[in-house]
């Protein structure tokens, strides 16, 4: 016998303005289910997310929820008011919390690398989503609400969300632009389109042809509907008994063929996406030799050097902090290198778009974002008129006059890639392009990049994006190498190998150690003592990791503090004592791995 719901949604109905946005969804949220959120930018997926989580926001229609379940959500924009630190915000989810010096808070914030003493409002933006995510999940909900969960996360921090998703308990349900996350990890799909809610019990690999069957068949019914509407509309014409009492039945039916036709909302359009495309650049547009860059004693990057062509598609990967936006600055010429050359190629004309939005003033309207005063926009060197090229970006009529902290994060994106894609340009530079937009206009987006006549320099932890459009991959492992590898992401993890432990390893410890290493003596050996702790060390590892999970398994009794307060603390205490006994074998693991191999070993 099937469980009862968790969470379920009946008759949800939903008004913007004069716009339906949800109307009339159904859903349920069966314990221990995996679901994807699809659906195009502004179809609603996070108001639908608010309303599941329990905001009485709904114009009609009853949510239910399982007596007892707890639901947790992960909002697009975190909310850090009235917390004075990183730990108190996280700690405010747990209801029997012992505070920000709760285990289970800093299990998860070591976990995620952060401070817990730090301020939240002075945390980037890739902190602010790992702080978020913290919260969501230190209580172990039954139910997880994720809006955009990989937003300004890195790749390792995507690796390590999906790991702990893989084994979650609970279910939950996933918004994301990340198809490869999607299809990692749910077993299926719901999907809003024009106001409902359509479910496919298949996982996400599956859903782009189920969703074009779908929209195959409804263009076909349409077509049968325009045809017998014409033909009723031409015998209703022609036929002087129509007129005759007998025949106003016919009429009547007529008149409903033509509501019907009326009410029936086909698929929404998909945004239009083209390149303008200046004077060609030469057959060379970058070339780097040796360059190095340093900030005090952290090395970004060094002695990196490559060779960029006219249509080369150049992806760039790394943890957050690594040195890619860096890297990139130097190679369009924004940034001078501490040491080697950058040169550009002749008639280079970049056009950059940046992860921050800069561009985009919150209180100007996309009208005023795109042509000022004017009633037209230049694009590609011709004049169109400003709410013609935004239709082409999906925009609609009204938008054009609102300002543009009233867009969602997708429609700010669109806004920001069709202001810079106005201007002719032979190199485009783009810095996590991908953040919130929704699966179509990604399409779009590959597809105009594929087409472009200039150079692409993109910086990206989208796997499945990445995949699809680099010819080309520089990774930034943290520790000051930046390595090219041919093809995506894919073949990057092929070529590189398994180097996990590295990502993992702080960029001053890996300084350090490259220090180490660069002045070790050549052509000796490891020693009988270093080969032996190098054999035993992965095991040590291994066991440590072993009695930090048995250890977090009883601290989570939460009748333990009260039942044996001592043994609570010796726990606790031994806890973060395996903690630092893991970093420093870790850390001696690293230093011996990277000394065999310059010595040859």
């Amino acid at each position: 016998m099937a469980e009862p719901p968790l969470l379920g949604l009946t008759g949800i109905r939903y008004h913007l303005g004069d716009q339906t946005i949800l109307d009339g969804v159904e859903l349920s949220i069966a314990p221990g289910e995996r679901l994807s959120l699809v659906g195009r930018n502004g179809a609603g997926k996070s108001t639908l997310l608010r309303i599941l989580a329990g905001a009485p926001i709904a114009d009609a229609g009853t949510r239910f929820a399982q007596p007892g379940a707890t639901v947790a959500t992960l909002p697009q924009e975190p909310d850090f008011a009235g917390h004075a630190t990183v730990a108190h915000y996280v700690a405010s989810a747990l209801t029997d919390s012992l505070g920000p010096s709760d285990y289970r808070v800093t299990a998860l914030l070591t976990e995620l690398k952060l401070d817990g003493a730090r301020e939240p409002q002075g945390l980037s933006g890739g902190e602010a989503r790992r702080a978020a995510l913290a919260r969501a999940l230190v209580a172990e909900p039954d139910v997880l609400l994720l809006d955009e969960p990989t937003n300004h996360l890195d790749l390792p921090t995507i690796e390590w969300l999906e790991e702990k998703l893989g084994s979650w308990r609970g279910a939950y349900v996933l918004v994301s632009h990340d198809r490869r996350f999607l299809a990692n990890l749910t077993r299926a799909v719901l999907w809003l389109d024009r106001g409902i809610v359509r479910r496919l019990d298949k996982g996400y690999a599956e859903f782009d042809t189920w969703s074009s069957d779908i929209l195959e068949r409804e263009a076909t019914e349409r077509h049968k509907l325009d045809r017998l509407i014409e033909r009723e509309t031409e015998w209703a014409g022609k036929s002087i008994r129509a007129r005759r009492t007998r025949n106003e039945g016919r009429l009547r039916a007529l008149g409903e063929l033509r509501k019907q036709r009326r009410q029936q909302i086909g698929p929404v359009g998909r945004a239009t996406i083209e390149t303008g495309t200046a004077e060609q650049s030469g057959s060379l547009a970058i070339t780097a030799r040796n360059v190095s860059k340093s900030y005090g004693e952290r090395t970004i990057v060094r002695d990196f050097s490559t060779r960029i062509f006219r249509k080369d598609r150049i992806g760039l990967i790394g943890p957050n902090g690594a040195g890619k936006t860096t890297l990139l600055r130097m190679l369009i010429g924004e940034l001078e290198p501490d040491t080697g050359s950058v040169k550009l190629g002749a008639n280079l004309m970049p056009v950059v778009i940046d992860q921050r939005r800069t561009a985009l003033d919150p209180d100007k309207t996309p009208w005023e974002i795109l042509a000022d005063r004017n009633d037209h926009v230049l694009v590609r060197g011709q004049q169109r008129h400003v709410m013609t090229y935004l239709r082409e970006y999906l925009f609609r009529d009204e938008q054009a006059r609102q300002p543009v902290r009233t867009l969602s994060g997708g429609e700010r994106n669109r806004l920001l890639l069709a202001k810079a894609l106005a201007a002719p340009s032979n190199l485009i530079v783009l810095d996590e392009p991908t953040n919130d937009l929704d699966a179509d206009t990604l399409d779009l987006l590959q597809e105009a990049l594929d087409d472009y006549d200039g150079t692409v320099l993109l910086v990206s932890h989208d796997r499945d994006f990445l995949d699809r459009l680099v010819t080309s991959t520089i990774a930034l492992e943290g520790d000051g190498n930046a390595t090219e590898y041919a093809g995506g992401y894919t073949d990057y993890l092929a070529q590189r190998g398994p180097r996990e432990t590295l990502v993992a390893v702080p960029v001053a410890k890996k300084d350090k150690l490259v220090a180490q290493r660069e002045s070790a003596p050549a052509k000796q050996r490891l020693g009988y003592k270093r080969e032996r702790a190098l054999a035993e060390l992965p095991k040590k590892i291994d066991a440590l990791h072993a009695e930090m999970a048995a250890l977090n398994e009883a601290l989570a009794d939460a009748g333990l503090y009260g039942r044996d307060p001592k043994a609570f603390a010796t726990k606790t205490a031994r806890l973060g004592a395996a903690q630092a006994e893991l970093d420093a074998a870790e850390t001696e693991w690293l230093e011996l791995e990277m000394l065999k191999e310059e010595l040859g070993g």
